[in-house]
């Protein structure tokens, strides 16, 4: 791949929609990463790792069902890493399901400057924006 948009997803399926939804709007997905269903907040911490690797990385799109995920684990995931790794990079988070409203009071009371959002497409435009120039 080479785009500029990292993806963080739950979910073959879901890793193609994501994919697709970026190319729709008008971006370009640089990678993905699956964290499967049974993640822990470390995985979740190293996936950041292994997606922001990429130098042409400009942006994050994180995009999860919890149905079996945790969304405040997912959550808590993501600002340990930023926090950690001193991310910069733009970021655009959407949750749905198990513990989402948890999760987006973590996200929204973390003190950093993530974008979330209910609506996939919503989503999708918003991290397509952060690197369109």
């Amino acid at each position: 791949m080479d785009g500029n948009i990292a993806c963080l997803v739950n979910g073959a399926g879901l890793a193609m929609a994501t994919m697709d939804i970026i190319q729709l709007h008008g971006g370009s997905p640089a990678n993905f990463l699956d964290v499967g269903g049974n993640v822990k907040e470390d995985q979740v911490e190293r996936a950041f790792n292994i997606l922001t690797r990429d130098p042409k990385v400009e942006a994050i799109f994180v995009n999860i069902f919890g149905g079996i995920v945790d969304c405040a684990v997912i959550a808590s995931g993501i600002i340990n890493a930023c926090k950690k790794n001193k991310l910069t990079l733009p970021m655009v988070v959407r949750l749905k399901g198990t513990n989402v409203e948890a999760a987006r009071d973590l996200l929204d009371n973390s003190g950093l400057d993530i974008m979330t959002f209910d609506l996939f497409n919503d989503a999708a435009a918003a991290a397509v924006k952060c690197v369109s120039k």
